[in-house]
């Protein structure tokens, strides 16, 4: 199959809908499973490819072991690809349309509560790498960040006298200006004083390792699994925890939706719905342990 049409798709991606790097090798991996498996069938053009293949396809891709959310991305992936080759006359229809993936599982984030938290975060750092790891995660927790907007942060776009964190190009190409939260201004100025000592001339990420250099995501992530093994916290500890409390806790406290979709940079409300079923699962359990009727009462 020729390969510089989907090259040519990606590009659209790229300039029309600005996606993001991460996106847009998610969909490079899924074009090129998909045009391994039309190799495999012989096929020369894409206009050979029906519904049937596609159907075949997704369950080639699920007997190989793909879990429900990733064959419903590559499922995803497909449809625009192929509206991409329907809108250039490549295919007269779109193939993968009225197809379905397996549903997934609906599953809940997992969330610390506020005092986890302040175990977390009311530590005394030691060194300058735990002085900055600190104002990483208070400003994880603070602004609801994603760790790659968190690694993308560079100094301009942080305003301690206004207390606002500019997000630009987070998931989507879409940018946000949120507010940030006392103890994280606090937090990132006592990381601004000993900054100096390890960035590289003319580098403007806010976030630096040893080298001088932006911090990667996967450095952030380790470096939150070492802070978790310090404090002695039981269980897996990743970024996107921080960002799953920070959105059910103001969703607790506000009960305000569209709020906190804003904050989170929710595309659909119904992405961040999610959280009003943890905060009702809080309820039901304070429910079951407070209200006098709310056991049932062993039969003698």
């Amino acid at each position: 199959m020729a390969v510089d049409v989907c090259q040519q798709f990606l590009d659209v991606l790229r300039v029309e809908r600005r996606l993001s790097l991460n996106t847009l090798k998610a969909y490079q991996r899924d074009l090129a499973q998909l045009t391994i498996y039309c190799d495999e069938q012989g096929f020369n053009t894409w206009a050979e490819l029906n519904g049937h293949h596609v159907r075949r396809f997704i369950a080639e891709r699920h007997r190989k072991g793909l879990g429900s959310r990733s064959l419903q991305r590559e499922l995803s992936a497909c449809r625009s690809f192929f509206g991409h080759l329907v809108k250039i006359k490549e295919l007269p229809s779109n193939p993968a349309n009225g197809i379905r993936a397996p549903k997934a599982p609906t599953t809940l984030p997992t969330v610390l509560d506020v005092d986890q938290i302040n175990a977390l975060l009311e530590v005394e750092p030691t060194d300058s790498l735990e002085v900055r790891d600190l104002a990483m995660w208070e400003l994880l927790y603070s602004s609801g960040l994603r760790v790659s907007e968190l690694a993308n942060v560079s100094l301009m776009d942080v305003d301690l006298s206004g207390r606002t964190v500019y997000v630009l190009s987070g998931k989507g190409g879409k940018s946000r200006l949120l507010p940030l939260g006392g103890k994280a201004v606090s937090a990132i100025k006592a990381w601004l004083s000993v900054r100096m000592e390890l960035v590289k001339a003319d580098e403007m990420a806010l976030f630096v390792g040893k080298t001088g250099s932006r911090l990667s995501t996967r450095s952030i992530q380790l470096r939150l699994e070492r802070w978790r093994k310090r404090q002695g916290l039981q269980g897996r500890l990743y970024p996107h925890m921080l960002r799953h409390s920070f959105a059910s806790h103001m969703l607790e406290s506000s009960q305000d939706l569209r709020a906190v979709q804003e904050l989170l940079g929710h595309s659909n409300i119904s992405t961040t719905q999610v959280y009003t079923h943890l905060d009702f699962q809080h309820l039901a359990s304070v429910y079951d342990q407070a209200h006098p009727r709310a056991k049932q009462k062993k039969k003698e």
